[in-house]
């Protein structure tokens, strides 16, 4: 399924949405597949039918139009084209709502009152309420509510995703409510403050469909990458009564190193292991759909824990694992269709957002002895691209990995220089 994003530049045009609506349209009397895709992902009525069903449908341009807007997060084609007209003063609002000038801010939504409705930037960072909690400006958002805005639950739910505590607490004494699903937002971002404020408010602890997991599930298989406010939420979550399971992947989640060592006192070939999928995200906590092969940077199914530490950016189990023997050359399982077999160094060389900038953990793989000539292929989906697909690539070394690698801020660029060099002498 292709998901397309776009963003208003600073100085839009209505003739590029034009054009791209245009284009859209020709594509899809065209049968183009990416076309047909992009209507389905965005258009109600398209959402359920066939990419046959789509190509066969009358291919109308207001259709096109509607599509075009809703992959720049507004709301309609009528929304879109009234925000570019009104660019000067969206821009100033913007300008007077970030420096917290709360008394420009109200002069310009007088003068501009359709705009105290409309997305400023995009659907996420919302109309100027919610602008507002989104940075957390408490004196401007106070100001907004004064002229009737509408958007107060999507303000607080922005300003719990943001951390910004105090606009939060206002806005639920103004109108918000704790809905199901306001937890989602800090558990995506891994704020654990905010996480637990909701807990103390007495927040659902639920997704929008009431489903107890999938908070939990979110904070374990995010794509984020913050060890110490990962391990707080899930002491967030073991306080309200969450039972997590005594495995070796749940006391690496939560960074216990004193339940490793148990771990390993009991099995000792603990730090050998291969760990699958659903051994790291267990279903029974709420880890299904996907098999999350895009959340990671190298590939993490089938690896052992000192894959799973680099990927994670776990510093402090990566050094334990190495202080008790962690064999730095194992090589991860091989799948049914050839892939895997992937050393630690690979994960360093690519990493979830490119985590690893430091070289830290690649520079002690290689202090070990970690293997640079080490082949393997990898199989890897591009989830967060303008066409997701996946990217192979076979027989490769951790530099030629690297190198290969479409998503270069994910790839480690001193670690790359590292291991272009030749090898010193031993």
């Amino acid at each position: 399924m292709i998901h397309v994003t776009r963003r208003l530049p600073d100085r839009p045009h209505l003739d590029v949405p034009r054009r791209e609506a245009r284009e859209l349209l020709a594509d899809w009397k065209n049968g183009d597949r990416g076309a047909l895709e992009r209507l389905r992902a965005q258009h109600p009525r398209l959402k359920r039918l066939t990419l046959e069903e789509i190509a066969a449908a009358p291919a109308r341009l207001a259709d096109a139009q509607w599509v075009v807007a809703r992959e720049y997060t507004y709301a309609t084609w009528a929304e879109l084209k009234h925000r570019i007209e009104k660019n000067d003063a969206a821009l100033g609002i913007q300008e007077a709502i970030r420096t917290g000038d709360a008394g420009r801010t109200v002069v310009l939504l007088r003068a501009n009152p359709s705009l105290l409705h409309l997305p400023l930037r995009s659907r996420n960072w919302g109309a100027p309420l919610t602008y507002a909690a989104n940075l957390g400006q408490l004196g401007v958002l106070q100001a907004i509510a004064t002229l009737g805005p509408t958007d107060h639950q999507h303000a607080l739910y922005r300003a719990i995703l943001q951390g910004h505590l105090e606009c939060a607490a206002w806005l639920l004494r103004h109108g918000a409510h704790l809905a199901p699903g306001i937890v989602m937002g800090p558990c995506q971002t891994l704020n654990s403050a905010a996480l637990s404020f909701l807990a103390d408010a007495g927040a659902p602890f639920t997704d929008e469909r009431g489903d107890k997991l999938a908070p939990l599930a979110m904070v374990l298989t995010i794509y984020a990458r913050n060890p110490a406010e990962k391990h707080a939420c899930l002491s967030v979550f073991e306080r309200l009564g969450y039972a997590l399971p005594d495995t070796a992947a749940l006391a690496f989640h939560r960074g216990r190193l004193d339940l490793l060592e148990q771990h390993l006192r009991r099995d000792g070939g603990l730090l050998a292991r291969r760990f699958s999928l659903a051994e790291i995200y267990p279903p029974a906590l709420g880890c299904k759909g996907p098999d999350f092969s895009g959340m990671g940077g190298t590939p993490i199914a089938g690896g052992t824990l000192l894959h799973l530490a680099i990927d994670f950016d776990e510093q402090e189990i990566f050094e334990w694992l190495l202080a008790n023997g962690a064999e730095v050359n194992a090589a991860a399982t091989v799948d049914a269709n050839g892939f895997g077999g992937h050393t630690p160094l690979f994960n360093a060389v690519v990493s979830q957002g490119g985590c690893q900038h430091s070289a830290a953990m690649g520079r002690a793989l290689l202090a070990r002895g970690a293997d640079r000539a080490h082949r393997a292929s990898l199989r890897k989906f591009l989830d967060w691209i303008e066409r997701p697909r996946w990217h192979e690539a076979l027989a490769v070394t951790p530099l030629e990995w690297g190198q290969t690698f479409p998503e270069r801020d994910w790839v480690n660029v001193e670690l790359l220089t590292q291991l272009e060099a030749p090898p010193p002498f031993s």
